[in-house]
């Protein structure tokens, strides 16, 4: 089983006994988060009830107010300490691993005891190295990168539905069947 898949099964417990995912991200990887947020707030495939996954940048008047307040690294640290329960997990996107405010909420995530999951490239970097587990694409080019992201969060919430439903595994092949593998 790959990494995203893993997570997938390790999370879907979590969220369905009320437990909360927080995804940051800039740029591209933000617009990715707000994409896998809307996956388990809405549906992936499969009917189910709705699980608690907050896009951290979608919260324009909070983003802003940090921003000025603050400055721009504490964008979703502060967000992670407000909305972050014991039990919760972060995923966090960097194409870099290394944008600050990103690897700043990392470190508030693990400061307060929420697990902490990277999307990455290259390893080694920063967002990895503070990260419980990180998913890392060996690849040179930003959109390669976000490309793999958008297929590893796919792939997590397969994992969500095949688990939420029972079947341990999805019911029917998919079209992401053959890039498990690329990122195991």
């Amino acid at each position: 089983m790959g990494r995203a898949a893993h997570w997938g099964v390790i999370l879907a417990p979590e969220l369905a006994d009320g437990s909360r995912l927080l995804v940051a991200g800039n740029g591209g990887s933000a617009a990715e988060a707000q994409h896998l947020t809307a996956e388990l707030v809405g549906r992936y495939h499969d009917e189910r009830r709705p699980l608690s996954a907050l896009a951290l940048h979608a919260e324009t008047s909070s983003v802003t107010a940090i921003v000025n307040d603050y400055g721009a690294d504490e964008v979703f640290a502060r967000q992670v300490e407000a909305h972050g329960r014991p039990g919760d997990t972060v995923l966090l996107l960097s194409t870099s691993g290394s944008s600050p405010n990103v690897v700043r909420a990392a470190h508030r995530a693990r400061s307060m005891g929420l697990r902490v999951w990277a999307l990455t490239g290259p390893a080694p970097n920063e967002l990895a190295s503070v990260a419980d587990d990180a998913l890392c694409v060996e690849a040179d080019n930003t959109a390669t990168i976000q490309e793999v992201h958008l297929l590893a969060a796919h792939l997590l919430c397969e994992a969500i539905d095949a688990t939420l439903a029972g079947a341990g595994r999805p019911r029917r092949r998919t079209r992401l069947e053959p890039v498990r593998e690329a990122l195991a």
